[in-house]
């Protein structure tokens, strides 16, 4: 197993970033019931992990790509982590907000992108991909390139897989659900009997039941 996926994912779980009720399912905004709750907006209120995810995503920006000419945030979930991670790297910093202001400017994007800048979008967690892909096409209707995103979590749907690779954008997270799933058996923070439960809502999670 990856070693830093391994420690990501002990880390969410720790703090509770990433809960896991098999037997209790949370509801989703989406209607969907579902064994996991991934909230990484947590790990900003632990001065250490947070500190952390932004020097991996950093180094990762650093070893993945030649030339990087702003980072961007996708709201809310990574603006902060963004603009840390744009702080470690010394590089301007943008976020993309999910539908345009309503007065003023009516920006989508907040901060200043020159056309042909080379960007790279981190978000915070990777659900079915369109949200985050939809932050992609702002930056690139900016007249600019997204190189590539970074992600903390990925639920690792196959929706998202196929999306992404249609767009053909690069993703690249510090940890995923099939390696959160094993963390959480070696620690007994779930057991055996669970895991049948976990991967199959993975794969229908829209019509999962756990009845």
């Amino acid at each position: 197993m990856d070693k830093l996926k391994r420690q990501v994912a002990e880390k969410l779980l720790g703090i509770k970033a990433i809960k896991l009720q098999p037997t209790n399912p949370f509801i989703w905004a989406s209607g969907w019931e579902s064994p996991i709750y991934c909230d990484n907006r947590k790990t900003l209120s632990y001065p250490e992990i947070r500190n952390y995810i932004k020097i991996q995503l950093a180094r990762l920006i650093l070893e993945k790509y030649e030339h990087v000419d702003a980072i961007a945030g996708v709201a809310t979930g990574a603006i902060a982590q963004g603009a840390m991670v744009a702080e470690e790297l010394g590089l301007p910093f943008v976020y993309i907000r999910s539908s345009r202001k309503d007065h003023g400017l009516e920006n989508l994007i907040e901060g200043d992108l020159k056309p042909g800048m080379k960007v790279v979008v981190i978000e915070d967690l990777i659900s079915t991909g369109g949200s985050s892909l939809a932050a992609v096409k702002a930056v690139e209707n900016d007249n600019c390139e997204v190189v590539g995103m970074m992600a903390i979590f990925t639920y690792g749907f196959q929706v998202a897989k196929d999306a992404f690779k249609e767009a053909g954008v690069e993703l690249t997270t510090l940890s995923d659900y099939d390696t959160l799933i094993e963390v959480a058996l070696e620690t007994k923070y779930i057991s055996k009997n669970n895991i049948d439960t976990l991967k199959e809502w993975r794969k229908d999670p829209s019509n999962w039941n756990p009845a």
